[in-house]
C-alpha cells in the first residue's frame, strides 16, 4: 500500500483498533466491581474493552467488525464443569435410545437397527432410562424387565444398550453366550449381575459388571470423530469450556495432538481415570493463558448411582432391601488417591452418589489435608454431591471441598428418589444446594452429558425452577434448595473457571481475559421462568472466533 499521510493513519488506527466490537447488548460480566455493561470489544484473542456502546464505538477502526446484539444478552462463555466430552459424540455414532418412554420402545429400535446390521455384527446404544418410561415392563427383576424380549427382536446379533448414566448395561441372550457369562460368574468386586429366580442373567449388569459385556471397542478414527461432533454439539448449545470427567491415556493424547495442532474447537480441562493411570502420566499439566488444554487433575468413582441402585448408602434401598450399593472404588485406593493428588500438584475429583460415598469421599479429602497443611489452594471437588446426611453438609464448607452438582439430574430424579431412598432421606440432603452453599461450599454446575443433554439452559432452569421442562415440580420437594438466578449464572461461569483454576484467563468479561463469551436471545437473569426454556444461542464465541452463528438471528440482520 502507498502510504499517504491518510492512508498511514488509517493503518496505524487499524493496529491499535480491536478485531471485533459487541455492541447494544445487557452485558453481564460477573465483575463485582463492574457487573452491566454495553458492549464488549475483542482483540488478538482477549477482550480489550468493556462498556458502553458510544465509547467502544469511538475505538472503532476500519478493520473492526461491528456486531449490533439488537439487545441480546452477553455472559461469560458458559462452562460444562462435569461431562463426558467424548461420550457426546459417541451417543451420536450409536443407537439413540434417550427419551425412549417404554422397554417396548427400546425393542422397537433395537428391532429396526437389527435389520441394518448384518449377522454377528454387534448393536450398541445408550440412553435407556427406566425411571423415566411412561408404562413399566410386565415382568420386572429388581426394577428391570428381563432380556426375552430383547433377545427375539435380535437373535443373530449381540447387543449391549448402555443406560443414561453410564453406570448400567443392558446386553441380549447372544451378548451373554458370547462372553460366556452363566449361573457361576461372579460379578467383579464393584459391580452386579441382576439375576432371575434360577439364577440365571437377566441381561442387565452394574457398575464393574460391564466389563463382562465385551463389544468392540472405538479406533482412533472413531474417538477423533466423537471429538469432533461433541465439539459441535457444545458450540451449538454456547459452551466454550468443559471439563471432561474421566477420559484414559489414549484420548488424552488425542487430545494433547489437537491442542499442539490448534485444532481443539473449545477449551478442555480434561480429567485422567483412574490412580494407575494418573501414575504413568508424568507431572500435571496446567495449561496456561494461551492453552485450550489443561491435565491437572484426577477422576475417581466411589459408588455407583441412584438410578441403577449402585449409589453406596448408609442404609439400604427402601425398594431393594439388603441393598445398600457398590463400593465401585475401594474407599482406601480413594485415599490415596487424594494424598498422592495432593503430594504432586494434582486435583482429585470424586463421583460420590450415595451418602456413605460422600461421607467415605469427604474423610478421604479431610485425612489428605490433615496431612498436608502446607497445602492451602488444592480446589478437590467431589462430583455430584448428590445424596448426603445432614451431618456431612458443613464439612464441604469447612474443608473447603467444591460440591460439583448437576442441576438438571435434581429434576430427572427426584420424581423417583424417594422410591427408591424414603421420603425422609430424600427431604434430609437429596440436592440441597442452599444448606451447601450456606455451609460455605463452592457450587458449579453441569449436566454429566451424555447422561442429560448438554444443553446449559435447561439445567439452569432445573436449578433455579427445581421444575422439569414441563413445569412439573420435582418430586415437591425442597423449592427453598434451588439456588437463585445470579448463583445459578455463577455456577456455569465465575465460580465455574475458578474450580478448574482458570479464573485468571475467564470466568468473568474484563480486559485481558480471555475473550470467549456466549450471546443470548433472553437475559437469564429477569426473563420470566416461562422464558428461560426458549432462549436461543445467537453466537458462541471461543478465543474472539465466531465458533457458532445462530441462523435465526442472523436473519434479523
Amino acid at each position: 500500500m502507498f502510504l499517504t499521510p491518510t492512508n498511514a493513519l488509517l493503518l496505524l488506527l487499524a493496529v491499535d483498533a480491536p478485531d471485533r466490537i459487541l455492541v447494544n447488548g445487557v452485558v453481564h460480566t460477573m465483575d463485582d466491581a463492574h457487573p452491566m455493561a454495553q458492549a464488549v470489544a475483542m482483540t488478538a484473542g482477549r477482550i480489550s474493552a468493556v462498556g458502553s456502546t458510544a465509547d467502544l464505538m469511538a475505538t472503532k477502526g476500519p478493520r473492526t467488525e461491528v456486531i449490533d446484539l439488537l439487545g441480546a444478552t452477553v455472559v461469560p462463555g458458559l462452562k460444562e464443569s462435569h461431562g463426558h466430552f467424548v461420550g457426546i459424540g459417541q451417543a451420536r455414532m450409536t443407537l439413540n435410545l434417550v427419551g425412549t418412554k417404554s422397554w417396548e420402545e427400546v425393542v422397537a429400535r433395537v428391532a429396526v437397527a437389527v435389520k441394518a446390521r448384518p449377522k454377528g455384527a454387534w448393536i450398541v446404544g445408550r440412553g435407556w432410562h427406566e425411571g423415566k418410561w411412561e408404562t413399566k415392563p410386565q415382568h420386572q427383576v429388581r426394577g428391570f424387565p428381563s432380556h426375552d424380549e430383547l433377545s427375539a427382536v435380535s437373535p443373530d446379533n449381540p447387543v449391549y444398550l448402555v443406560r443414561a448414566d453410564g453406570h448400567a448395561g443392558f446386553a441380549n441372550a447372544q451378548a451373554i453366550s458370547m462372553m460366556k457369562i452363566t449361573k457361576e460368574t461372579k460379578p467383579p468386586t464393584g459391580g452386579d449381575i441382576i439375576r432371575d429366580e434360577s439364577g440365571q442373567a437377566t441381561g442387565v449388569f452394574i457398575d464393574k459388571a460391564q466389563g463382562l459385556i465385551r463389544p468392540p471397542g472405538p479406533t482412533e478414527g472413531d474417538v477423533r470423530e466423537a471429538i469432533r461432533l461433541a465439539t459441535e454439539e457444545c458450540l451449538r448449545k454456547g459452551i466454550t469450556f468443559f471439563d471432561d470427567a474421566g477420559e484414559d491415556l489414549s484420548t488424552i493424547a488425542i487430545y494433547k495432538d489437537l491442542a499442539a495442532k490448534n485444532q481443539l474447537g473449545l477449551r478442555l480441562h480434561a480429567m485422567i481415570r483412574g490412580l494407575d493411570n494418573l501414575k504413568r502420566f508424568g507431572p500435571p499439566q496446567p495449561g496456561g493463558a494461551d492453552s485450550f488444554l489443561s491435565i491437572r487433575s484426577l477422576k475417581l468413582s466411589i459408588d455407583g448411582a441412584l438410578g441403577s441402585r449402585g449409589a453406596k448408602l448408609l442404609e439400604p434401598y427402601v425398594d431393594d432391601p439388603g441393598n445398600t450399593g457398590l463400593w465401585v472404588t475401594d474407599p482406601a485406593v480413594v485415599s490415596e488417591a487424594a494424598l498422592y493428588g495432593i503430594e504432586n500438584g494434582f486435583q482429585v475429583n470424586v463421583h460420590a452418589i450415595g451418602d456413605a460415598g460422600n461421607r467415605a469421599v469427604l474423610d478421604a479429602f479431610e485425612a489428605a489435608f490433615k496431612a498436608h497443611p502446607e497445602k492451602k489452594d488444592v480446589r478437590f471437588r467431589d462430583e455430584h454431591s448428590q445424596i448426603l446426611d445432614e451431618k456431612e453438609i458443613p464439612r464441604f464448607g469447612k474443608l473447603g471441598v467444591i460440591a460439583s452438582i448437576q442441576g438438571i439430574h435434581a429434576t430427572s430424579d427426584l420424581p423417583w428418589a424417594a422410591e427408591r431412598l424414603g421420603e425422609p432421606r430424600v427431604l434430609e440432603g437429596a440436592y440441597v444446594w442452599q444448606k451447601l452453599k450456606k455451609s460455605g461450599a463452592v457450587l458449579i454446575n453441569g449436566t454429566d452429558a451424555p447422561v442429560e443433554d448438554v444443553d446449559p439452559i435447561k439445567s439452569f432452569y432445573a436449578t433455579v425452577t427445581r421444575q422439569s421442562e414441563t413445569g412439573v415440580p420435582a418430586g415437591g420437594y425442597q423449592p427453598d434448595q434451588r439456588l437463585t438466578r445470579l448463583e445459578a449464572l455463577r455456577s456455569y461461569t465465575k465460580d465455574a473457571y475458578w474450580a478448574s483454576f482458570a479464573e485468571k484467563f475467564g470466568g468473568t468479561i474484563e480486559p485481558g481475559k480471555w475473550a470467549d463469551l456466549t450471546v443470548l436471545s433472553n437475559d437469564l437473569l429477569s426473563v420470566p421462568d416461562s422464558e428461560i426454556l426458549s432462549t436461543k444461542v445467537l453466537y458462541t464465541i471461543v478465543n474472539g472466533n465466531i465458533a457458532y452463528r445462530s441462523g435465526w438471528f442472523k436473519k434479523l440482520h
